[in-house]
């Protein structure tokens, strides 16, 4: 499925992936995704007071018997005004866990949907300057689409566009790395800047994080393979392999020193020997703390 670059200077298209703008769109698990995001969003700290909370009502008001009236024990209890609710709201967690890779088919779902109607959008420029310009980005969504709710996904690093926009009542800006089943449901039109969009496919829609994704591509422009990887690894384990080695030849050598001096039965020699040996293990030691 291909959707016109708007804003190029020429007729050109932007090619839209079919695994993510072209599968079966799974109406209840996207009601589930929902259901689950709108759950998350509240706050839960609501609270009501029971009749052991509220302050008072510790005396009962009046006697048991030969009032004539109903019989009470405290004036704090739910029947009266001012007494503790019963079964009133508590503080709870209203969240749910869902999987990623549902939420991840919920969004691609829903990005289909829109896709196939005609309603995913990409712009290469908003023709905008150094200077932020709520008037003119109005206008140039006007001619895109006249739709009361856009959302409008746009790069980090697209300042100038960001500030001219987020004042506009019918357009709600969101990050590429922000993107959810949500906001796309709640859009009638879903326009990307074509930073936006190259930053959503090579990243969050493949479940990666737009960090993960910039790391790569640093290391991509840079020259830097998996192999070049491995072979510094391997590089940094033959240079211990090596160090630990010649450890072991010196000990070996200072063993020998000792006992070459116990053969000759030479005692001066012997002691000179060992204490060069205790000096090296020292030394060892130190280096290794």
């Amino acid at each position: 499925m291909k959707v016109a670059l708007i804003g190029a200077k020429n007729d050109a298209a932007v090619e839209l992936p079919d695994e993510l703008f072209d599968v079966q769109t799974n109406v209840p698990l996207i009601h589930q995704v929902v259901v689950a995001q709108l759950a998350a969003a509240r706050q839960g700290t609501h609270s009501t007071k029971t009749r052991g909370q509220v302050r008072g009502g510790g005396a009962k008001p009046y006697r048991q018997k030969g009032t004539g009236r109903a019989r009470q024990g405290s004036i704090r209890a739910p029947q009266y005004a001012g007494g503790g609710i019963v079964h009133g709201p508590q503080p709870r967690d209203y969240s749910q866990r869902t999987p990623k890779k549902m939420k991840a088919a919920a969004l691609r779902g829903a990005l289909s949907d829109r896709a196939r109607a005609g309603r995913i959008h990409i712009v290469a420029d908003f023709g905008l300057t150094d200077v932020p310009s709520t008037r003119a980005v109005d206008e140039f969504l006007a001619d895109v689409t006249e739709r009361p709710n856009v959302l409008l996904v746009v790069g980090r690093g697209e300042e100038t566009l960001i500030k001219s926009a987020r004042n506009l009542a019918r357009v709600h800006l969101l990050y590429a790395d922000q993107l959810n089943t949500y906001d796309v449901m709640c859009a009638d039109d879903v326009i990307f800047t074509a930073d936006a969009f190259d930053t959503f496919v090579g990243g969050p829609a493949t479940g990666k994080s737009v960090k993960a994704s910039a790391t790569e591509a640093e290391a991509v422009a840079a020259g830097v393979t998996e192999t070049d990887v491995d072979d510094d690894v391997a590089d940094v384990a033959d240079v211990a392999d090596s160090d630990i080695a010649d450890d072991d030849v010196a000990e070996a050598d200072d063993v020998a020193d000792v006992a070459d001096a116990e053969d000759a039965g030479d005692v001066d020699d012997v002691a000179d020997a060992e204490d060069v040996a205790e000096d090296t293990a020292d030394a060892d030691a130190e280096e290794e703390k």
